[in-house]
């Protein structure tokens, strides 16, 4: 019976460092050799390319509703759902979207108040920046997206909308492999190449 035990507890030892260590280090160690932007994060000096951006500012173009916005759940002033990118409300949000049914007056309520917001800055919104993507945290929109903000952007920064089309076109990229999903635009690529412009003017 010892002998049997005294197997059980090596496998079980030799398992735990094959599986437990090895492995893992081994995943890293391929994952930092081939892909190293990727395996940390896709960091830039101005954030993550994977998580949605708070542009608060009109000088910006900005990305789909998320949920860190004044509209996202807070259980102390009593908000219970929808979603706004535009100005944060200093609570922090959660990753996932609000589950609001296309019945939900809530949705109805937040998704006219974007609409408004938008009209303000003189865009004329598509239904992708009045809603929220499946992680709430999207950091990409759809070229078309980002042209229908052009006249804010212009009227803010004072670059000319040619070089913004320019600039939105630099930025795309199409669907992978040329049809899995649609063309889209990292948000914080795109605001970062319109910082350079800026700064050479």
């Amino acid at each position: 019976m010892l002998v049997h035990l005294r197997r059980s507890l090596v496998m079980a030892l030799i398992s735990l460092v094959i599986f437990g260590f090895l492995y893992a280090l081994a995943g890293t160690a391929v994952a930092q050799a081939l892909f190293p932007f990727h395996a940390n994060g896709s960091l830039t000096d101005n954030g993550s390319l994977l998580i949605g951006q708070d542009w608060s500012s009109p000088r910006w173009f900005h990305g789909r509703p998320d949920a860190t916005g004044p509209y996202a759940t807070n259980p102390r002033t009593g908000v219970v759902g929808g979603d706004n990118p535009l100005v944060a409300n200093g609570v922090h949000g959660q990753s996932g979207a609000t589950n609001l049914g296309p019945r939900s007056r809530v949705l109805l309520r937040d998704t006219r108040a974007l609409v408004r917001y938008w009209h303000r800055y003189g865009v004329s919104p598509t239904p992708d920046l009045v809603t929220t993507s499946g992680s709430g945290l999207d950091p990409d929109i759809s070229p078309q997206d980002a042209l229908v903000q052009i006249p804010m952007v212009t009227h803010a920064t004072g670059v000319s909308p040619a070089a913004l089309r320019r600039l939105i076109a630099r930025n795309s990229h199409s669907a992978q492999f040329g049809f899995l999903g649609a063309s889209y635009i990292n948000v914080l690529q795109l605001n970062e190449g319109l910082a350079r412009i800026e700064a050479a003017r």
